[in-house]
């Protein structure tokens, strides 16, 4: 098979053994079409052009074989213009201290050993950043560079992440200063100048600064519970749970704070299954829907218990299967939720009205019901406000089934 083969033919199969000229000279047009489809030709028969990411070979010689279209638009060099040129000019890159990255990790010398370059920021010419990391192919173990294999992506979902981060740390800031302002001035006053109050006025900055430092307390276990559920690490401790009298624990907190118990609908419809969860967990849930409810809805609070079937996706992916569930449906009749904003009430800083909160509340309600295996939806009521129902599935453990 000559190296500027590009029928059918040479295009299958695996990835050749060297192809780079090795003459010195840049291939010619032709001999760069055949190295470019033999390149992307594996068993998929996938062309560089389709990768998402860029993708830029250079040979043996250091000269640039393959330069697909993602490279080019990454890079804003057209293909044409790199191909067969040497790497440092197809694509001069330098690290963050403006040192020129190629001269600086001299991939065809220095040691042997190297097998390539993790993914690190850099910069093309003009400042633009963009991710490369570098694959070392060798003919042997130890044996020179037969070709360098460079992967290049743009910043823009690192830079999403890392503008989520800030956003998560500026809400934490706002949310954290005016309780902490509150007990700091509430605390001063009082050690500057107790005697000078009464004990009813002492109650009240005391209650003040109590209340307070719940908030923090309650904020900082949304922070642990977001970093939990974003790195995968939220543990379930299942135990037998009492959705009912869950339910009805949580109406008798908001009656008791000073709501109307007119203002709640319990429905509880039985027989239930047998319910294995978190109960700490199923409890934030239940907390959760009904502080909005009653925050941002109006009229009756409706909550109804009922059984359920959950369904899980299998494969073939026509193909489900079905277990016994747990469905919990809590709804108001308020202005509810625009369509438009339905796809992102589970998303961080969500909110769905001015009436404050951190908007982290129903992303924590959504990680906790999957971390349980089950699903949870939101949608229109019939009174026309929100209507938030999330189904558990039964999960007892294997030695009760």
């Amino acid at each position: 098979m000559s190296v500027g083969a590009s029928g059918p033919a040479a295009v299958q199969g695996a990835l050749p053994p060297p192809y780079g000229t090795g003459s010195g000279e840049p291939p010619g047009a032709d001999e760069r079409t055949g190295m470019d489809e033999r390149i992307g030709a594996g068993e998929a028969g996938i062309h560089p052009d389709e990768l998402p990411d860029g993708l830029v070979v250079a040979d043996e010689t250091g000269r640039v074989i393959c330069f697909n279209a993602a490279a080019a638009r990454i890079t804003a060099v057209p293909s044409a213009d790199a191909l067969g040129h040497p790497l440092e000019r197809a694509l001069p890159l330098e690290d963050l201290k403006g040192r020129r990255w190629w001269a600086l990790t001299d991939p065809y010398g220095g040691l042997a050993t190297r097998v390539g370059q993790p993914e690190r920021n850099l910069l093309l010419p003009g400042g633009r950043e963009v991710l490369v990391s570098a694959r070392y192919v060798r003919a042997y173990p130890t044996g020179p560079v037969r070709r360098l294999v460079i992967s290049l992506r743009g910043t823009e979902a690192r830079r999403r992440t890392e503008l989520s981060h800030a956003e998560l740390i500026a809400t934490v800031a706002h949310e954290l200063r005016s309780p902490l302002t509150s007990v700091k001035g509430f605390t001063a006053t009082l050690l500057a100048k107790w005697e000078r109050f009464t004990d009813d006025q002492k109650r009240l900055m005391l209650e003040t600064v109590d209340a307070d430092a719940n908030r923090v307390t309650r904020l900082i276990a949304e922070l642990l519970d977001i970093s939990r559920i974003d790195s995968g690490r939220l543990e379930v401790r299942r135990q037998p749970v009492d959705i009912g009298a869950a339910v009805n624990r949580h109406v008798q907190s908001h009656t008791a704070s000073g709501q109307s118990p007119d203002r709640f609908l319990v429905r509880i419809q039985q027989p239930l299954p047998d319910l294995w969860a978190d109960p700490d967990k199923i409890d934030q849930v239940l907390g959760n829907l009904l502080e909005n409810a009653v925050r941002h809805g109006e009229g009756t609070v409706t909550i109804e218990v009922a059984a359920a079937t959950l369904s899980h996706a299998t494969r073939p992916e026509t193909e489900t299967e079905t277990e016994k569930g747990t469905a919990v449906t809590v709804c108001d009749e308020g202005p509810g939720i625009p369509e438009e904003s339905m796809g992102r009430v589970f998303t961080r800083f969500w909110r769905g009205s001015k009436r404050g909160g951190t908007g982290l509340g129903l992303y924590i309600v959504k990680g906790i019901v999957e971390a349980h295996g089950g699903t949870i939806t939101v949608g229109r009521g019939p009174g026309g406000g929100a209507e938030f129902r999330f189904i558990l599935p039964v999960g007892a453990p294997a030695y009760l089934s």
